[in-house]
């Protein structure tokens, strides 16, 4: 689930002070203990990581080690593993069935991370045979993997209205924190519910968490490239203090023309201007109000760990530009500062699709969750070096006949008719991180049915 992540400091806009709210932003919950927990977290006297810390070494804290990892990795190699997968790589990664040849990408699909999180939450149903098990977001963003789990009795949090309902945990119950990690206020809720805590966490995200803190301490904004209401971008962004937070090149631009004064393009030359865009964004749109409150004290750039390393480099330059204009170049290093914090593989897959789409394709197969940020990415790719691809979440969508339901990049789900053309064609498969090797390539039998029909 990880890919890299970056930071940068800019220091305050004398020039341009902005006006006193509250600078951290989390998650709102229905219940008012979680009204009362959020407050607490926002504090200036609250330090999330001490917090943190003391609850990795509570009694009601349960991380990876219960003693069945054996039989717990046995269990998803049955559930997840595939046939046709082991044939591909035995065969360096390319076989050919009939009129149709399947190139695997050479890195695809679980990561180790996504690995350790589902064994975690396995191994917790094993251990707490008979409570109550609560996730407060999916485990990871793979249909398959969230079914088999709700098969488990390992139920989401409710919503309402977009807000959890943490009123229906009771004392005793245990809840797992997924991959992606969870917003400190509502570990702190979950702590003051004496509940046991299952911490399924990747140690790429807790990486990223202990970078933004260091930049919280040192009175610096976070600027966080990730999708605003993506739940790592959330739990990074209760860490941070103050932040902004910007998911593409043109966000990040109106920021450093802003720092600018208006010199870089005149998008937001005025306090008044970026004021108005903050106030007039949607809630889930990345200057908000109350992200607007955060800006600019030395910020940092930090993106979430599955965004496309290729639009972060060139957001990374442009914040440094921008502050060597502002500051000079002699005084750089006193105000930009830049950490690699983006996941290897992540950054894998996005090497492996890149080595895919250079070779002759006819067609390209990714297959993982829609609403998986590193699988967009993989999409992104083939899109941009124009192979017709299908984004696809699992084999259901292929069929029947020769139709296809997909998924491209920018979110629109289509439907294709004669979407494999008469063979004999190559086919590129990958996938991305939170997706299983039975979810890449179907059952043998369903596949070598699918296959040689063409």
């Amino acid at each position: 689930m990880a890919i890299s992540l970056q930071f940068y400091r800019i220091p305050t806009l004398a020039a341009l002070p902005l006006p006193e709210t509250r600078i951290f932003r989390q998650r709102k919950s229905s219940s008012v203990r979680c009204f009362a927990a959020k407050e607490a977290a926002s504090s200036s006297e609250f330090d999330a990581n001490v917090f943190r810390h003391n609850l990795t070494r509570s009694k009601n804290y349960h991380g990876p080690g219960y003693g069945q990892k054996e039989k717990t990795l046995d269990q998803i190699g049955q559930g997840y593993t595939s046939d046709i997968i082991k044939t591909l790589k035995e065969n360096g990664y390319e076989y050919t069935w009939g009129n149709v040849t399947v190139k695997l990408a050479e890195a695809y699909g679980f990561c180790w991370g996504v690995e350790r999180a589902v064994q975690i939450a396995y191994e917790a149903r094993k251990q707490f045979p008979t409570e109550k098990i609560w996730i407060t977001n999916e485990i990871i963003h793979n249909p398959t993997v969230n079914q088999r789990l709700d098969e488990m009795e390992v139920k989401n949090i409710p919503l309402d209205n977009g807000k959890k309902q943490f009123d229906v945990v009771d004392k005793g119950d245990v809840v797992v924190l997924p991959a992606f990690g969870a917003a400190v206020d509502e570990m702190l809720l979950l702590s003051e519910k004496h509940v046991q805590i299952v911490d399924t966490t990747c140690p790429w995200v807790s990486k990223v968490w202990n970078t933004v803190e260091k930049h919280k301490k040192g009175e610096y904004t976070s600027i966080i490239h990730g999708k605003y209401s993506h739940e790592e971008t959330v739990a990074t962004a209760s860490f941070a203090g103050k932040y902004i937070i910007v998911k593409n090149m043109k966000e990040a631009t109106y920021v450093c023309d802003y720092i600018l004064g208006g010199r870089l393009d005149g998008s937001s030359s005025t306090k008044e201007a970026f004021l108005e865009v903050s106030q007039t964004r949607s809630v889930s749109g990345t200057f908000s109000t109350i992200t607007f409150s955060l800006m600019i004290q030395f910020p940092s750039l930090s993106p979430i760990t599955t965004h496309w390393w290729g639009v972060v480099k060139e957001e990374r330059k442009l914040a440094e530009r921008t502050m060597m204009q502002k500051y000079g170049v002699e005084n750089i290093n006193n105000h930009f500062i830049s950490f690699n914090t983006i996941c290897d593989a992540t950054q894998e897959r996005q090497d492996a699709m890149y080595k895919l789409v250079d070779q002759e394709m006819d067609l390209m197969l990714v297959v993982g969750g829609w609403n998986s940020s590193n699988t967009s990415h993989l999409q992104e790719i083939a899109e941009q070096h124009g192979i017709p691809s299908y984004w696809v979440d699992s084999e259901k969508r292929i069929g029947p006949g020769n139709r296809v339901s997909h998924k491209l990049m920018h979110g629109e789900l289509v439907e294709k008719e004669n979407w494999l053309p008469e063979g004999p064609i190559k086919i590129g498969i990958t996938s991305g991180a939170s997706t299983p090797d039975k979810v890449l390539i179907p059952r043998t039998s369903c596949f070598l049915h699918w296959v040689q029909i063409f």
